[in-house]
């Protein structure tokens, strides 16, 4: 029996901040690739991860965690999909100042994008998106009707705390798939290696009672 092909597309900041309000930091270093396989079925074969994402450049300690991490998937087989953020100024409701934040942008057309294009040449029999964010369900219900004949499955995973917030979720990444899918402290890629950021080590071993 030929195995099904199954492509996964991640919205790397709505995974991000699940992951963060698990105050648990260094779950935020996970191998994005193991953790897609732990979602493929026995009669399928994974064959793509996209991840889709955007640096903070204005934070520089974070700025460089996100590149080293984005250099590990990478080294593991991951395909980087860059965003941007768009700077824009808002006005406090308390006292009327304006103050500059920032909004991703790109990221949900670009996973759109990528869904539609992977779809139409057929390049995958099951995809998976994984996010929670309510803005992707057009597109995802959009390149289903489009590609009706074709047979393919396409589905939504809510990262962990989140199917509440998109009803369209088939369901949800469990912490226990995440804790089970990090990177190493150290990964190779061109004969450099990669050293897990500090801010991602593991909690130490609990001590044993003699």
């Amino acid at each position: 029996m030929q195995q099904r092909r199954v492509s996964v597309y991640i919205d790397g900041f709505n995974l991000y901040h699940a992951v963060k309000e698990l105050n648990s930091d260094y779950l935020k270093w996970i191998d994005l690739w193991k953790l897609s396989e732990t979602l493929v079925r026995k009669n399928e074969v994974l064959k793509c991860v996209k991840y889709f994402s955007a640096y903070a450049t204005w934070k520089q300690s974070s700025y460089r965690r996100h590149q080293t991490y984005v250099e590990a998937l990478q080294a593991c087989g991951v395909q980087f999909i860059e965003g941007k953020f768009k700077r824009k100024q808002n006005q406090c409701r308390m006292c009327g100042d304006n103050y500059d934040t920032h909004e991703e942008k790109e990221t949900d057309v670009n996973i759109g994008v990528h869904l539609m294009a992977d779809a139409l040449k057929k390049r995958f029999d099951r995809a998976l998106i994984i996010s929670a964010d309510t803005d992707l369900n057009a597109a995802v219900r959009h390149t289903r009707n489009e590609t009706s004949e074709q047979n393919l499955e396409i589905c939504i995973a809510a990262p962990p705390g989140r199917k509440s917030y998109n009803s369209e979720a088939l369901f949800e990444v469990t912490v226990g798939r995440i804790r089970r899918s990090l990177l190493p402290q150290q990964v190779t890629a061109h004969s450099r290696v990669i050293h897990r950021p500090l801010a991602y080590n593991p909690p130490p071993p609990p001590k044993q009672h003699k």
